[in-house]
């Protein structure tokens, strides 16, 4: 008999500087709700449970405060810090890790990537149709594949996602539109990607 698969939680990237954007990614405005409101909702839809990872100085953030919370422990190794300590806060789980600033990516991306695990295999994500590379910002990361990463990093290896899929084996998945998997990191992205927001930025 089949081992049941490991249960699977959601967790939201929302630690960056945001400082080529100049203002906080996560507070802007999008769809009637701040981004990071939007892309908890989002995962909300699909998992029961779904965590923020952030910066140990945004703590006490107003946005921030109001979801349940996972604190890097690894300050500048980016968006593998925020996965790592959701890693290290449920080791037996495996994670849907979305960062908050993909307007492109909704509730049937999501369900896709849901409906195409394979807990048997390393991670599920999107192939990038701009270099046919893995996205590891919209992924689902198997427990076991974590805790290889946490101790190639712990050990001084590769801090990249990217990386991490790219030497694994990923079941993976073609996005349907070129600019999907866009973020948002700039002012131009932001136009780019989500007109109605731009006049719009939470203060």
């Amino acid at each position: 008999m089949a081992e049941p698969a490991p249960p699977l939680l959601g967790l939201v990237l929302a630690g960056g500087r945001s400082e080529r954007l100049g203002t906080d990614k996560a507070a802007v405005v999008f769809g009637g709700l701040p981004m990071l409101a939007r892309t908890v909702a989002l995962l909300g839809t699909l998992l029961p449970d779904v965590r923020v990872a952030i910066r140990p100085d945004q703590a006490g953030d107003a946005l921030r405060r109001g979801f349940r919370l996972v604190i890097d422990g690894a300050d500048g190794s980016g968006p593998a810090a925020g996965i790592l300590a959701a890693h290290a806060a449920e080791p037996h789980a495996a994670w849907l890790v979305m960062a908050c600033d993909l307007p492109g990516v909704g509730e049937a991306d999501l369900a896709r990537l849901v409906a195409a695990r394979d807990p048997a295999r390393d991670a599920t994500a999107f192939r990038s149709p701009r270099d046919d590379r893995p996205e590891p910002l919209c992924a689902i990361y198997e427990p076991a594949t974590l805790a290889r990463f946490q101790r190639q990093v712990a050990g001084g290896g590769n801090t990249s996602p990217r990386g991490w899929l790219e030497a694994g084996r990923p079941v993976l998945l073609q996005a349907p539109a070129v600019d999907q998997l866009d973020s948002i990191n700039t002012r131009e992205d932001l136009r780019r990607l989500a007109p109605s927001a731009v006049n719009h930025p939470a203060r």
